[in-house]
């Protein structure tokens, strides 16, 4: 009679699970106490003399089928209805042999509202209605213990899961948006066509000086890249 969680997703979590309110199996209690007393005192009342055996066994039989059309009967559907919410959905098991069922993913609801009347709120009961995109029907549970606090509840999640799949989305449009700055970016090999390469080491070409500037040469006349000397006809700049 329990909920089937072999229904659930891989990565689905169970956030409440809950059964109608115990109110609705109050008066078919109340009734089978009724039932199985009155069928007491009648089999207590009857003389032993033929034919009230035949009765009394008569009497036991319409209380037992009474018990179980209206005591029994009542429980077991109580007891197989299942109101389960998920991380994912809002899931609806009902029946006893036949079964019946619906699935409302929270990315499908667009209101949840609840209702309770003053005897409902002493009870701490009320009935639930969700409205979902589409074209489907409102569904209406009725019953629901703790109604209010389901409706936000289940808000809450919708709201949770609103915002898992927009940061989601938002996360794989910068991932993109990395992936296609970094394939723009040249890397070492990617030199513009015409360019020369140059190297720190000696012997190597050197970049040329700026536009402006005048080379040194130290004391002993040699080239500071480790070139030949200049001639002796190396005519200075003129002086400004």
């Amino acid at each position: 009679m329990g909920f089937p969680e072999n229904i659930l997703s891989r990565d689905e979590k169970v956030i409440r699970k809950l059964n109608p309110h115990w109110m609705t199996v109050l008066v078919p209690a109340l009734l089978g106490l009724v039932i199985v007393a009155l069928a007491v005192v009648i089999v207590l009342l009857t003389p032993e003399e033929s034919p009230w055996p035949t009765i009394d066994w008569v009497v036991i039989a319409i209380a037992i089928v009474l018990f179980l059309a209206f005591v029994l009967v009542p429980f077991l559907r109580w007891r197989t209805t299942h109101y389960v919410i998920t991380t994912n959905r809002v899931v609806v098991r009902r029946g006893i042999l036949s079964k019946s069922g619906k699935d409302i993913a929270l990315s499908k609801i667009t209101d949840v509202s609840f209702h309770q009347s003053l005897w409902d709120r002493m009870l701490r009961s009320g009935s639930l209605t969700i409205e979902s995109a589409g074209d489907g029907v409102n569904e209406e549970f009725k019953n629901i213990p703790r109604s209010n606090e389901i409706q936000q509840l289940i808000n809450r999640l919708v709201e949770d899961d609103v915002d898992r799949r927009g940061v989601g989305s938002a996360d794989a449009r910068q991932h993109m948006a990395d992936v296609r700055r970094e394939g723009q970016h040249p890397g070492a090999d990617d030199e513009p066509a015409g360019s020369t390469a140059y190297s720190s080491q000696p012997g190597d070409h050197t970049p040329p000086p700026a536009e402006g500037r005048w080379e040194t040469w130290d004391n002993s006349g040699a080239h500071p890249g480790g070139g030949p000397a200049p001639s002796q006809d190396w005519e200075t700049p003129p002086q400004r």
